[in-house]
């Protein structure tokens, strides 16, 4: 069983007078213990950054970059086909927004999170994932890289030495080999169902695939997403029941550090 769990939502997700998904940054931010705020490219604006990053540094939730494909029109869940020095160079100039506010406002980086194609591109890119891990071992050495376990970026950070964060998807489907089935869109769950499914991963150690497979999950934070429907009420349920079986939430960096 997991006693110290980060639970952590893609924040700020909207550009300039447009918002994306029905829960207020506000009001998820009060629930985690760690923040993927868009930087820019597939969402987010500096206005909304400099916003976001302030109610972290508030909440005492942990600060991570959120960087996408270059796609605002697609919400970056299109695959965009270019090399990965590109992709890479794409993500430094992310990271550094995000690094700039929260320097603004007293709160350092603790994480990065490719966001939509690009997480499920890193995942079975081994030259992009080794690219992004060396750029973060020279440039944000103790950032934490979140991502899949069973994953080419997880087995490239782990080589590498740099500080990884499997994650779990409470609001994402499972295949039978332990990968989340990527969708542009999502139905809206049912919220206890969802904290149901994420307890029983926290405390057997499974998830139940698309094909009902029970299969084994391994992971030290769970994601939820605020574009899902009801995002807020789903951030609520699986708080509530993870703190009623006496698990303790926490941010990424708390939990590495209790794991060690």
């Amino acid at each position: 069983m997991r006693g110290i769990i980060d639970l952590n939502c893609d924040m700020g997700e909207g550009f300039g007078h447009w918002t994306l998904g029905e829960a207020a940054d506000e009001d998820l931010m009060a629930l985690i213990s760690s923040a993927n705020i868009a930087a820019g490219f597939h969402a987010g604006d500096p206005n909304s950054m400099d916003r976001v990053v302030k109610l972290a540094q508030q909440h005492g939730v942990g600060l991570g970059a959120h960087p996408g494909y270059n796609d605002l029109q697609g919400f970056g869940r299109r695959y965009i086909r270019t090399n990965a020095e590109e992709l890479v160079n794409d993500i430094v100039y992310q990271i550094g927004a995000i690094r700039e506010f929260g320097r603004r406002h007293g709160i350092p980086l603790q994480h990065v999170k490719p966001h939509g194609a690009l997480y499920m591109e890193a995942a079975v890119n081994e030259e992009l994932s080794q690219l992004m891990v060396d750029m973060l071992r020279k440039t944000s050495g103790e950032a934490i890289l979140f991502c899949m376990g069973m994953s080419k970026t997880y087995e490239v950070a782990r080589s590498m030495g740099q500080p990884v964060v499997r994650e779990f998807f409470a609001d994402r489907d499972y295949d039978d080999n332990g990968s989340i089935v990527f969708a542009r869109k999502v139905a809206r769950p049912d919220p206890e169902a969802m904290a149901e499914k994420c307890l029983r991963a926290c405390t057997e150690g499974v998830v139940r695939s698309v094909t009902g497979k029970d299969i084994e999950i391994e992971f030290e934070s769970i994601c939820f997403h605020s574009d899902t429907p009801g995002a807020l009420e789903n951030g609520k349920a699986i708080r509530t029941k993870l703190i009623e079986n006496g698990i303790t939430i926490a941010p990424a960096a708390t939990v590495l550090e209790n794991l060690a």
